[in-house]
């Protein structure tokens, strides 16, 4: 991914994969907190997945796992060509 923009069109699949979890959590949590100052629990993945905690669990563990990939970002092939060409312009 783009160190310089943050976000390249032409990314590979994973690292918009990883981009779109990144989003889902960070909503998640932004509704977390806006429940926590209302008095109720606005935990979208819980209210999705809460039958299922080990469901929710992967769920928490995949944004968490795709954090860390956006840190270090991606260094494949697609996303280092893409990223060259958005420094050219």
């Amino acid at each position: 991914m783009c160190k310089e923009t943050g976000c390249c069109k032409g990314k590979c699949i994973p690292a918009l994969i990883g981009t779109i979890l990144l989003i889902v959590g960070g909503i998640n949590w932004g509704l977390i907190g806006l429940g926590m100052l209302m008095g109720s629990d606005w935990n979208v993945v819980k209210m999705i997945f809460g039958s299922m905690p080990t469901l929710e669990a992967i769920v928490y563990i995949l944004v968490g796992v795709a954090a860390v990939v956006k840190i270090f970002s991606c260094k494949c092939k697609k996303c280092a060509v893409e990223c060259s060409n958005m420094s050219k312009k």
